[in-house]
């Protein structure tokens, strides 16, 4: 019951703060002096790449459990994590692209910020692929989880990109380790409110993920025991 009305009040939260913050970042934020309007790609592309490192750091967490305790549910976790960060790492790139064709006269260039983004999206298509393509049974989880591990190094590579190699890219504005004086009042504010918005979506968008697995993983076992006599078609039916 409880999770019932907690779903679709998340969901109207996520809504209304997702409202708040396309008027904050097209109609209350001044525009930048130097970058003029392109420059408020940035308050949507820096959430979306936290929450894609967050996501791939989920899916490290999770597997790590799951090696450890075998528990399918951490397992699902680390599966809906890694879905849904590949959906926001897909969008890093798309929003990065439009991003920098204005300001450097190309949709890609092979910056080290963008490279070892594009690997942190490779990681999560090889990710489901190992999932989808490998043996039956608990081989395939076992090999992902071991890549989702592994692959959470890239995270803080892509985090300090700007300080370990030379870069075109934007230095650090926020953080504990940025590179310039930091943001204006009203772009701060923005960059924060935008930050809670798209992590408020990723809680959402992996919760509801997480119940579409489960849902799959009963269906799929109920279908098997009908399958094999174990269960009454007409009771699961009824059920």
């Amino acid at each position: 019951m409880l999770t019932r009305i907690a779903h679709p009040v998340w969901l109207a939260a996520t809504a209304g703060l997702m409202a708040v913050t396309l008027w904050m970042v097209f109609v209350w934020v001044p525009t930048e002096a130097n970058l003029g309007i392109v420059q408020r790609a940035f308050y949507v592309h820096v959430p979306i790449a936290w929450v894609a490192m967050v996501a791939i750091v989920v899916v490290a967490v999770a597997s790590a459990v799951f090696l450890v305790t075998g528990s399918r549910a951490w397992d699902w976790l680390a599966l809906s994590a890694a879905e849904t960060g590949l959906l926001f790492a897909s969008l890093i790139l798309i929003t990065g692209s439009i991003w920098a064709r204005p300001i450097w006269n190309v949709w890609w260039t092979w910056d080290p910020r963008l490279t070892t983004t594009a690997i942190l999206w490779f990681i999560y298509a090889a990710y489901l692929m190992l999932r989808s393509y490998a043996p039956a049974g608990s081989q395939g989880p076992r090999l992902a989880a071991v890549l989702g591990i592994l692959g959470a190094v890239d995270a803080p590579i892509i985090y300090w990109t700007t300080s370990l190699w030379r870069t075109t890219h934007p230095e650090l504005n926020v953080g504990p380790i940025a590179e310039s004086g930091g943001l204006s009042g009203e772009m701060n504010t923005t960059l924060m409110v935008s930050l809670v918005t798209l992590t408020s979506l990723f809680i959402y968008m992996l919760v509801l993920r997480y119940r579409v697995r489960e849902s799959e993983v009963t269906l799929a076992e109920l279908g098997r025991d009908i399958r094999e006599g174990a269960v009454n078609p007409h009771t699961a039916r009824g059920a």
